[in-house]
């Protein structure tokens, strides 16, 4: 399959997950897309990392491990492969910005290969599940990344091809990110191994394991609630 029929199916499949007839489920989208919306997750992973590390170089490791895979993510697509590829998002492709739908204006400008914020929310994602090492974790940040990229499909700013690249290098990111964490904690920690029903074998609380997933559902209701109050 030539590029050209990679980019008939790409949009293709734009045209099948974009937009909706329902303002309800458009403001939900617009609301969860948001970065501010999670800020509430943000400083509550950051409080669950300080709390579960005994030193400050701990401490600034985990931090800076992922801030390495934010760069390695998002930092490498807006500054190098954005401008290198070049393609246009969908809702100012001049071949269909007539076709897509857009949610209430909600418009970028310049390119959008690949997603930022699929790569972005990949890259934490997967940081986070091998740093906390905890399988609730894990399939709530993997299906919370993977529905930031979708949303970004049904506002109409990202093809379903750059989202998944995004994801894919988003996925890579944050396992080099965190090689590079464990190589240089490795050097600085005695290497422990956990086992009990109150640590994951990473050493992090399961209290606070609880806490950071009630924030994230805490979050999700945010969002239904302030939908349902715009749309009212």
């Amino acid at each position: 399959m030539d590029l050209q029929a990679l980019e008939a199916v790409d949009r293709q499949l734009l045209m099948m997950l974009n937009g909706s007839e329902s303002p309800l489920l458009d403001q939900m989208v617009l609301n969860f897309t948001n970065g501010l919306t999670w800020a509430a997750l943000y400083i509550t992973l950051f409080y669950v990392v300080i709390k579960n590390n005994e030193t400050m170089s701990q401490i600034g490791l985990a931090i800076g491990g992922v801030v390495l895979a934010l760069l390695l993510s998002g930092g490498i697509d807006d500054g190098i492969v954005k401008p290198l590829v070049a393609r246009p998002r969908p809702c100012v492709d001049p071949l269909i910005e007539y076709s897509v739908n857009v949610v209430h204006g909600y418009r970028l400008p310049g390119y959008g290969f690949f997603s930022a914020h699929a790569a972005n929310t990949m890259a934490l994602a997967v940081f986070i599940s091998l740093l906390l090492r905890s399988r609730l974790v894990t399939s709530a940040f993997l299906l919370w990344s993977l529905l930031n990229g979708l949303s970004r499909i049904y506002l109409g700013v990202h093809y379903p091809g750059d989202v998944l690249c995004g994801f894919v290098w988003g996925a890579l990111a944050g396992i080099v990110a965190y090689l590079v964490y464990f190589r240089l904690y490795s050097r600085m920690s005695p290497k422990i191994k956990y086992i009990s029903s109150q640590y994951t074998s990473a050493g992090y609380d399961y209290a606070d394991i609880h806490m950071l997933m009630a924030v994230m559902v805490l979050t999700l209701c945010y969002v239904i609630i302030k939908a349902v109050i715009c749309v009212v």
